[in-house]
């Protein structure tokens, strides 16, 4: 069967092709909010796959950026994979994958792609996901099995905000949530166009939760999530330094977990990445995210990562003290 790799600096011709999407960041409207994509693409036997990847400084990485939970490629024909990474040797001393899930068994199913096709290959945990299998469970099911501090939180503090839950784009919600966000313990936003441009679409779509909290009508915290199949998403939230005695997040992520398990049925809460301890609290489920470095050792460029990651595994993990 004949395999024809090319490559796309331009998603637009792409975007009329039915991907596969299993998710927010697996869909080509969003590659394509990000900087100068490099979408590789092998189509052959009727089935095509594809890499979103942008150059580097030193070689060729996933498409990502700091919002995104995950990174895989669109499509499992793994023949076609293979075609990719051999065609990315031409291109290339080395490819940087990552995150990559494994409970889907894309990151062995990648890591398999570019080995067969003679790259060396490095696989290492970079990060952690955080996920609540709902398992059937009513929201008062769920609630009941957290943690009696959280439970108690939520009894003493939530008269003392009113909460609101939109299922659609709101400018005025929205600019709640930016002021919100300006003045909570959060750093500074990257790119936050990026982030308003995702929400109006996926306000469109049909796909947003945006939560407000207020006390006194003031806005206090604010929250925003997407539901998309079986499957919630929280994206962003954030409170107000001089809120936080009133446990507005507590509140409003209590509220949440409500709508989404209740009236949107969803079977998975994904808290994202990260390995911040509140996120122990309200999940139940830690899966690794993992990187893999592709190195082409037939090229000097890969050497100096060669040499390095050789010191690594000769190192001893245990030093005598």
């Amino acid at each position: 069967m004949d395999i024809a790799v090319s490559y796309h600096d331009s998603l637009t011709k792409l975007q009329a092709l039915d991907w596969p999407a299993e998710g927010p960041f697996d869909r080509l409207d969003w590659f394509a909010l990000l900087d100068k994509p490099l979408i590789a693409m092998a189509e052959g036997g009727g089935d095509r796959v594809a890499l979103a990847l942008h150059e580097t400084d030193d070689g060729l990485a996933s498409l990502t950026n700091w919002f995104s939970f995950t990174w895989r490629p669109l499509g499992r024909e793994l023949r076609l994979l293979t075609a990719i990474a051999s065609d990315l040797r031409q291109r290339t001393h080395r490819v940087t994958l990552s995150p990559l899930p494994e409970e889907d068994g894309s990151a062995s199913q990648v890591e398999d792609a570019f080995r067969d096709a003679g790259w060396l290959v490095l696989r290492e945990p970079c990060d952690e996901n955080h996920v609540l299998p709902v398992s059937g469970r009513s929201y008062a099911d769920y609630w009941a099995a957290r943690p009696g501090k959280m439970r108690t939180t939520l009894k003493r503090k939530a008269k003392k905000v009113e909460v609101e839950i939109l299922t659609h784009f709101d400018e005025a919600s929205w600019q709640d949530y930016q002021a919100i966000y300006t003045e909570s313990w959060k750093p500074e936003e990257e790119r936050a166009d990026i982030l308003e441009t995702f929400a109006r679409a996926e306000g469109k779509a049909g796909r947003i939760r945006l939560g407000i909290a207020r006390a006194d009508g003031v806005p206090v915290a604010a929250q925003f999530w997407t539901v998309e199949g079986s499957t919630a998403y929280i994206h962003k939230l954030a409170h107000t330094e001089a809120a936080k005695p009133l446990s507005a997040g507590t509140t409003l992520s209590a509220a949440l977990f409500e709508h989404v398990i209740d009236t949107d049925g969803v079977e998975l809460v994904d808290f994202g990445t990260g390995s911040d301890a509140y996120k122990r609290d309200w999940m139940e489920v830690n899966r690794p995210r993992y990187r893999l470095t592709c190195l082409d050792w037939r090229k000097p460029r890969a050497w100096p990562a060669l040499a390095k990651a050789m010191v690594r595994r000769l190192a001893p993990h245990n030093r005598p003290s």
